[in-house]
């Protein structure tokens, strides 16, 4: 398979340790390990403290699939395999598709979810938002571009990068076109649980339609980015084997202290959840209030949920031109819109650090000099 660089993570490899302060990032504050273990369970103590560290269950630990099951309706541990979240999206169109098959994926996004169908051979058709319409994905785009061919649809909601959420009638509705059709999908769902309000939260596509893949995992939702652990949820059991085989030429199997970090969260998830959308909340406060102070430069529409949102740029900025020079003079690091080859004037601001009130402060001050 050829592949193109994925520029999305090559800019993050360029600034994301080198620039002083991160205001496009994607995750919630990065939990201390000894704090979460202060909240693991006496029967996680003990595993803790007797782990060895050796070879895993290539699946995942039972225990950790328990409770990622827990996280979803009529879903048990057999329906879930334990994965890096890249790779799971790796493994899951790989088994899904084959060269020629017609795929339609939310756009923009992370760029794994439609360029590893379009290495396989796949054609993409990209399906972009309303911006003037807070960001909505309009399901008539779906009926005007099915094909006899359509085999996947690629969904991600809570939306990366503008953070629109459907309403659960829409949702409903895009999840009942694939399944009238005979359609599989692929449910990008890391910012799930990061909804502002929990009555917006959507089920996940799994709970509802057996030829979906659903994706979740400890990074955003749990600020647990770097133990690189996420999971797939397949109901369909010769898709679950075959991903589980694919596996085999990947990861193999997970890290033993990982696994163990990952259920201790996983058993404490309401905690460190509220937590996180205590955080969330004021945060975008401080944007909303941020960007009534700063319209003559940008355009906001508020996110419903998740960790990001995606303002404009006005008077015809180039938005790769404003990032990198606000990183080089401010040391403050933006993600233009051009890394996710949309266009060039919007960028990604991230909103579920403790430190937003601070950087907003210095960016703040970088505007006026301008």
């Amino acid at each position: 398979m050829k592949i193109k660089p994925f520029k999305l993570e090559r800019y993050f490899a360029r600034y994301e340790f080198s620039a002083k302060y991160l205001l496009s990032s994607s995750d919630c504050d990065g939990l201390n390990q000894k704090e979460l273990l202060d909240m693991a369970d006496n029967e996680m103590k003990s595993v803790w403290e007797k782990l060895t560290l050796g070879y895993t269950e290539s699946l995942g630990n039972p225990l950790l699939r328990i409770e990622a099951a827990k996280l979803y309706s009529g879903v048990n541990l057999d329906d879930v395999l334990i994965i890096v979240p890249e790779e799971g999206i790796f493994i899951a169109l790989n088994i899904i598709l084959n060269q020629g098959d017609h795929v339609i994926c939310t756009f923009p996004g992370y760029q794994s979810l439609y360029e590893i169908a379009e290495s396989l051979g796949c054609e993409v058709t990209k399906w972009l938002p309303e911006e003037n319409n807070g960001w909505k994905f309009n399901i008539d785009f779906l009926k005007q571009n099915v094909k006899s061919n359509t085999k996947l649809l690629i969904v991600n909601f809570p939306h990366n990068p503008t953070g629109f959420l459907p309403s659960i009638k829409e949702y409903t509705e895009i999840i009942n076109f694939a399944k009238e059709r005979n359609i599989y999908i692929f449910s990008d769902e890391m910012y799930r649980y990061l909804e502002q309000s929990e009555k917006d939260r959507l089920p996940s596509a799994c709970e509802i339609y057996d030829k979906s893949v659903s994706l979740f995992g400890m990074s955003k939702t749990f600020g647990m980015a770097g133990v690189r652990i996420g999971w797939l949820v397949v109901r369909d059991k010769q898709k679950y084997l075959e991903m589980a085989r694919f596996k085999d030429y990947m990861t193999i199997c997970s890290s033993a202290p990982s696994e163990i970090l990952s259920i201790i969260a996983l058993r404490a998830k309401k905690e460190i959840i509220e937590r996180h959308i205590s955080r969330i909340k004021r945060n975008l406060n401080l944007l909303d209030d941020f960007f009534i102070r700063q319209e003559k430069f940008f355009q906001w529409i508020k996110p419903r949920a998740g960790t990001i949102g995606f303002p404009k740029l006005k008077k015809n900025v180039s938005a790769s031109e404003f990032c990198q020079k606000v990183v080089k003079e401010a040391g403050i690091m933006l993600l233009p819109s051009t890394v996710y080859d949309f266009d060039d004037c919007h960028f990604r601001i991230g909103f579920g650090r403790e430190n937003m009130s601070q950087v907003l402060k210095k960016f703040e001050e970088y505007l006026a000099k301008k």
